[in-house]
């Protein structure tokens, strides 16, 4: 995202997401700021009770949506004119300008649930900022092997919103794609706690751990024939599956694991079925090698 230009003063948050505005630059950086991301303007005085506790809770929350939104706060006894022509009538007011027109606002303190729920609504006027494209564009790079471009892709994706699970997911999955399995492990135990259980990081998770058996897996060939001569050697198949796994042969793996849950499937305390749901949740949901396991594991446990 761009930050705020022209004449803006020194911003209050350490950072150009909440600044002071005046009658002079309302223009440029509300109005025709608005057209590039919302712009919260919150309305006060010094002398203003209610505003000294609005202000700082809505700075807050515009600092926690991560450059989705931008504030500017508007002293309305240095700036009566402006306050007159918008009919500011009492403080605090509070307007979200979008597509330089008002678009949402309230007056008077709210509580903290309801100040977040209204910057998280102003935030999602402009969608995420195509972000969620540049999450597919990465992800066609990675399937493609442009790990290098695709990781590029992926930071700046997080520079814009630090909380993108997707983006987290994807990153670590490009450190794993370059056998960096150290970074992607140190990226994973980093990641934002709001986004440490999201669905992408469990499964960038999942491909770590799998990733790290494929290190020390054995040769196919050997396995299956060990197999082939012992049927009943466990071991022996379930290594073969990591090996599978490993050589790029998802499915592969699914039919020995499913085949050495079904002979027992309380060996080594159920290891072929948390192998089996390891590699689901390192897959994409609807993957047909996942979908067509998940049934085939459903009717064995439950015959």
């Amino acid at each position: 995202m761009l930050g705020l230009g022209g004449n803006a003063k020194a911003p209050t948050a350490g950072n150009d997401l909440v600044i002071e505005g005046s009658e002079r630059d309302f223009m440029a950086q509300v109005v025709d700021r608005s057209r590039e991301v919302p712009v919260i303007v919150d309305f006060w005085a010094p002398w203003c009770g209610p505003c000294k506790t609005l202000g700082p809770a809505l700075e807050a929350a515009v600092q926690a949506a991560n450059g989705r939104v931008r504030m500017v706060k508007i002293d309305v006894d240095k700036n009566q004119a402006l306050a007159a022509q918008l009919r500011i009538q009492s403080i605090p007011t509070v307007y979200a300008f979008w597509q330089g027109q008002p678009a949402d606002g309230f007056q008077g303190a709210l509580p903290g649930s309801e100040i977040k729920a209204f910057v998280d609504r102003v935030a999602a006027l402009a969608g995420d900022g195509g972000l969620a494209e540049a999450v597919e564009a990465a992800e066609a790079m990675l399937a493609e092997g442009a790990v290098a471009e695709a990781a590029q892709t992926f930071a700046a994706i997080l520079r814009e919103d630090p909380q993108n699970a997707a983006a987290h997911g994807g990153m670590a999955r490009a450190y794993i794609a370059a056998g960096q399995l150290d970074q992607a492990e140190t990226m994973l135990a980093n990641v934002p706690e709001a986004v440490a259980k999201s669905a992408e990081v469990e499964a960038a998770r999942a491909q770590l751990a799998l990733a790290r058996q494929a290190a020390n897996a054995g040769p196919v060939d050997e396995l299956r024939a060990r197999v082939a001569a012992d049927p009943g050697d466990h071991q022996a198949r379930f290594d073969l599956a990591q090996a599978l796994y490993a050589a790029g042969d998802a499915a592969g793996a699914v039919d020995e694991l499913l085949e050495l849950f079904r002979r027992d499937r309380e060996w080594n305390d159920g290891a072929a079925r948390a192998q089996l749901l390891t590699i689901f949740e390192a897959l994409k949901p609807n993957d047909p090698v996942v979908l067509k396991g998940r049934r085939r594991l459903s009717s064995m446990v439950f015959a």
